[in-house]
């Protein structure tokens, strides 16, 4: 293993830019020297030869003294140090090693915390244990630098002296890197500022807000699949995203809630896949796929679904932020994709369950967090691109006779083990944009429409249902009363009286 060469001079890399020319390091280098089948990670490491230190989205750039040995062990520990734990290469690299390999890199520094970090991954990833005795005293260090990535409260493994508090298990454990976005929106207490914003909106309003919010939510998770539900459809999924986190994440929860998403089985095959998946187009001439995902193995669901859940309970029961679970626990589900159909509606159900089970807000409203992504419909596809389309590269597939995708290689890492970074600061974006402008415009309207009833009860004893109608003819001209309408529907007010109403919308509803 020594004699490979891992550091190497770049200024381009895989497609990327260097900001200038210098050495790369760190996982980067590793991944290329020994051409591990992953896709680069969303920032990489390099040394400058202008002894100058700066970071930005893809690259983080250290000093001339940071360049570690051209060895493998001085690489990792650079690697472990500067960028964080990087769980799929370090399972890609176990499988590529041999045993002999690893033991004789853990025992050049045994009881170093780097090589016991490196011990432990090993034995937690691969769920075997190398031939090296317990470590029988010394400091314990925590496996994820808390400066570094979100992790939780964690549990003592005597063995390695490590404390493991990666937040998850060996079968699902996706990871979130501390970044000033997600920092900034933790330390401003987001639910906090909910529940002051709500405390003086009076109960009825605020039970009326959460049932139009939870209608609105439904119709908008239904849009982004391109579909237009029944007003019937919409308010059942509706009823099922506000009982949101009342029943525990189980295999059997997950397939009762695609039953309430599917209303026609005809065509569907329902329960977990038996079959290969994959989210695209078919080409036009020949029915071919053409995925821009391919989704987990169906071999491989009963595992992976069953870490998601176990790691579900787990992050519930930490004091990992509520936001973070939810990113990993949700994306993880769309990106193994277990269900032939259904699946982007329940990953959107699931923001809901964990930020229930997590307490998130206290004043009982569930976030209309679809009616957000669907204004932001192309930054949302374009984090789950940026998931999807690198791994693309990396799984090797052929068309089935049904023009379905058939996996053929081992890909079940690629669903565990990912950087969800990019995931939490969208959805915090979205949970943001949802409490400061979605549900205060709800609440807004609400107010201002029940002004406007009370003008029509006193001036008119209009009826509810009139009302309704005349406010929803008032919305979609521009606060006029169409000609039609004042002659059919309204034709007992004079124009006078038209003219007054017109005005007092105006005047209500543009305030």
């Amino acid at each position: 293993m020594e004699s490979n060469h891992f550091s190497q001079e770049i200024t381009v890399f895989h497609g990327r830019v260097a900001p200038e020319k210098a050495r790369l390091v760190g996982y980067g280098a590793v991944i290329e020297a020994l051409g591990l089948t992953m896709p680069m990670p969303e920032s990489l490491a390099l040394v400058s030869y202008k002894n100058r230190q700066y970071k930005n989205k893809h690259w983080q750039v250290f000093t001339f003294r940071h360049l570690p040995d051209d060895n493998l062990y001085s690489q990792l520990i650079f690697a472990i140090k500067y960028e964080g734990i990087n769980l799929l290469f370090f399972k890609k690299l176990f499988q590529q090693l041999s045993k002999a390999d690893i033991t004789q890199i853990i025992s050049s520094e045994a009881t170093g915390q780097y090589s016991r970090k490196i011990w432990f991954l090993y034995e937690w990833l691969m769920q075997d244990m190398l031939d090296i005795a317990d470590i029988k005293k010394g400091n314990y260090v925590s496996l994820l630098n808390e400066n570094l990535q979100y992790s939780v409260k964690g549990t003592h493994s005597k063995r390695h002296r490590i404390i493991n508090n990666l937040p998850g298990s060996p079968d699902f454990c996706p990871l979130v890197f501390k970044t000033e976005k997600l920092e900034n929106y933790i330390k401003s207490q987001l639910s906090e500022q909910q529940d002051k914003r709500l405390k003086s909106v009076h109960k009825e309003l605020l039970q009326r807000a959460s049932a139009f919010l939870l209608l609105k939510d439904s119709k908008a998770s239904f849009t982004i699949e391109g579909e237009i539900p029944k007003s019937k459809r919409a308010a059942r999924w509706g009823s099922a995203i506000g009982q949101a986190g009342s029943n525990p994440l189980t295999k059997e929860e997950l397939l009762r809630l695609q039953q309430l998403v599917i209303e026609s089985t005809r065509f569907v095959k329902m329960g977990f896949r038996r079959e290969g998946g994959f989210v695209g187009e078919h080409d036009r001439s020949t029915g071919e796929p053409l995925p821009v995902h391919i989704s987990a193995k169906w071999q491989d669901l009963e595992q992976l679904i069953s870490g998601l859940v176990k790691t579900s309970q787990h992050l519930e029961e930490s004091d990992i932020d509520p936001v973070i679970a939810a990113t990993k626990i949700a994306f993880g589900f769309v990106f193994i994709h277990p269900f032939q159909d259904g699946n982007g509606r329940i990953h959107r159900y699931l923001i809901h369950h964990i930020l229930a089970r997590k307490r998130f807000t206290s004043q009982g409203l569930i976030f209309p967090v679809s009616a957000s992504i669907l204004n932001h419909i192309n930054d949302y596809r374009s984090v789950l691109q940026q998931y999807s389309q690198p791994l693309l590269d990396f799984i090797d597939w052929k068309t089935t006779p049904d023009n379905n995708v058939k996996t053929l290689n081992n890909t079940i890492d690629y669903y565990r083990y990912f950087d969800a970074t990019p995931q939490a600061e969208f959805l915090y974006d979205c949970v943001h944009d949802t409490i400061h402008n979605i549900i205060p415009q709800e609440v807004k309207y609400l107010e201002q429409y029940d002004q406007f009833k009370r003008f029509l009860d006193e001036e008119f004893e209009m009826p509810d249902k009139t009302v309704a109608l005349l406010v929803l003819f008032l919305q979609q001209n521009n606060g006029n009363l169409s000609k039609r309408a004042g002659e059919k529907e309204f034709s007992e007010l004079s124009r006078a009286e038209i003219e007054k109403i017109e005005n007092q919308f105006s005047e209500i509803f543009s305030e």
